[in-house]
């Protein structure tokens, strides 16, 4: 008897310890079986609006048609604009270098926002979010404390990441998202007579209310969840990130999904690879719509994780290594492709000369990718305020009014999409509304060369807050206690602090820091934990101390 309960003692021991050990295995096996409750019907043909057989204006008669393309984590040396691309120039970027060719590239773009969401909610409003509160981006249920064990379990070297002091729940995920109350660019122009519509990803809330067709779309064909092609797709490529839990995550917590003018409540299968899908469809949605003014925003999902590639493009990039580079320049081989089908299916229907086309990023490339140059030469990575997080492409072209090959020095940022589109349109913008943003097609016009009114520009996530006060640069780490500062005209890769050597100005830009802050109403919903992310390694390299770091708030 007593040897039998002996056994029993030990074999539950065994099977604990064996259950402690495969933790995160099985953390990941629940989430991936409750992902595959969700029932995804098969694919079906989306029903766009469909605009007027006939013009009743020659296209140079009316209102701009107005497409803006946004990639999403896009490095700054992917495109070989810049003298970069993908390898080591290995992977060029036609399509998107003829648009800037053709058009104006404003060489110091800024991001909103080091993340996705708050970007998102700065192009559509042009306000910051000292205004509109939206700070963080949401993160599905349960994502957080699966990624932070995850974190946890992986031995990088990092600083472990740290909890805000005082925890605070914060709302549900599908209520995460831009207040209706928030006038958008979708809205100031339908107000003018466009038709509007959304493709892609949208991330600034899923609940009635916050959905794109409840803020000014008249269409909206979601991602509702994040997979390219279904993993076991026979013509997908999958490339796994190991060293990295937010990829462990995705790999589980998504599925090959869409829906269509219903929040992601009524999903069904796309229809191929999705940046192709998103781009045949934007190709309806312009030619459904040749004959009346038109705004598409089409917010691609590539090149964002998880890495999957089609057969076609990692075999036509060649043999680069490693596996995740090669199918990561496939994906940007089939991002750029899309900018190429879009920009020569206006001049196929002839309307390339009275359309704006604007490119950009949602922040920088990301240091969980493994990939070294993805933002060179700038430091840092998505996830920190660093040029490298924040700085991204800015093309415009609008053949009737911008001459091709024109080049812009002077910053700019995502506030300033809707100003920019609005006055373009034509638009009066509500009286008393306070935008952020400027107008910044006069600079792409060569207009108004000289004078420049804006001095400042503004960065936050919680504690972690930037200002950029002309070419001076504080970053500003409450969490962590440092200030660090830098002179982006003689320094623009951030190498030398010049906090101790300055203290006048770091007084200076600490107070118009502080003066832009004491005017904000908070954030919608509270940050739920403070990632540790290294400045100059990527996430694939281990974390030696001295290594400098951050913590990214979320």
């Amino acid at each position: 008897m007593a040897r039998g309960i002996l056994i029993f003692l030990c074999v539950s021991i065994g099977l604990g310890g064996l259950a402690w050990l495969n933790r995160v295995d099985l953390i990941l096996s629940v989430v991936k079986w409750r992902t595959y409750q969700q029932e995804i019907a098969p694919h079906r043909e989306v029903a766009w609006q469909q605009g007027p057989d006939q013009a009743s204006k020659l296209p140079s008669e009316r209102p701009p048609n107005i497409i803006y393309i946004l990639a999403d984590d896009l490095g700054y040396n992917d495109i070989s604009t810049f003298g970069g691309g993908v390898a080591d120039g290995q992977v060029q970027t036609p399509g998107i270098d003829a648009l800037a060719a053709e058009g104006a590239v404003f060489e110091q773009s800024y991001a909103g926002n080091a993340t996705c969401a708050p970007s998102r909610a700065m192009i559509l409003t042009g306000r910051y979010p000292t205004r509109t509160g939206f700070e963080f981006t949401p993160t599905p249920t349960g994502m957080l404390p699966v990624v932070g064990l995850v974190n946890e379990t992986m031995d990088s070297g990092l600083p472990p990441n740290a909890r805000p002091e005082i925890e605070v729940e914060g709302l549900p995920f599908q209520d995460q998202g831009l207040p209706s109350s928030e006038l958008t660019i979708a809205e100031v122009l339908k107000e003018q007579g466009y038709y509007t519509a959304h493709i892609g990803k949208w991330h600034l809330g899923t609940s009635p209310g916050f959905r794109a067709t409840d803020q000014g779309f008249d269409d909206s064909l979601l991602m509702s969840s994040g997979l390219f092609l279904p993993e076991d797709d026979p013509n997908v490529v999958n490339a796994k990130l190991d060293f990295d839990p937010i990829d462990k995550f995705l790999w589980v917590g998504m599925r090959y999904a869409a829906a269509f003018n219903s929040g992601s409540t009524d999903s069904f299968e796309p229809g191929g690879y999705l940046t192709d899908y998103w781009t045949d469809e934007a190709v309806k949605v312009i030619e459904n719509n040749r004959h009346r003014p038109f705004f598409l925003y089409l917010a691609h999902w590539g090149v964002h994780t998880p890495l999957q590639a089609t057969k076609e493009d990692y075999e036509a990039v060649g043999d680069i290594k490693p596996h995740r580079l090669r199918v990561y320049a496939a994906m940007v081989r089939a991002l750029d492709r899309s900018v190429g089908r879009i920009n020569q299916k206006l001049v196929d229907l002839g309307l390339a000369e009275n359309t704006i086309v604007m490119f950009s990023s949602d922040n920088g490339g990301p240091g969980y990718l493994g990939l070294p140059d993805i933002n060179e030469p700038y430091r840092g990575w998505k996830l920190t305020f660093y040029e490298g997080g924040v700085r991204v492409p800015a093309f415009v072209k609008w053949p009737d009014q911008i001459k091709p090959g024109t080049r812009i020095q002077t910053p700019v940022t995502h506030v300033d999409v809707l100003p920019t589109l609005a006055a373009a349109a034509g638009a009066t913008l509500p009286e008393g509304l306070e935008i952020d943003g400027v107008n910044i097609m006069p600079l792409a016009k060569g207009t108004d060369p000289e004078f420049w009114p804006r001095e400042n520009l503004f960065w936050q996530s919680g504690p972690y807050q930037v200002v950029r006060h002309n070419d001076w640069k504080l970053q500003a780490q409450k969490n962590l206690n440092t200030y660090r500062l830098y002179n982006l005209a003689e320094d623009p890769t951030e190498q030398i602090d010049l906090s101790t050597q300055s203290p006048l100005i770091l007084a200076k830009l600490k107070g118009i820091l502080a003066d832009h802050l004491a005017q904000g109403k908070g954030p919608l919903y509270p940050h739920q934990v403070e990632m540790t992310v290294a400045v100059d390694k990527t996430r694939a390299e281990r974390f030696e101390e001295g290594d400098e770091y951050i913590r990214w708030p979320n």
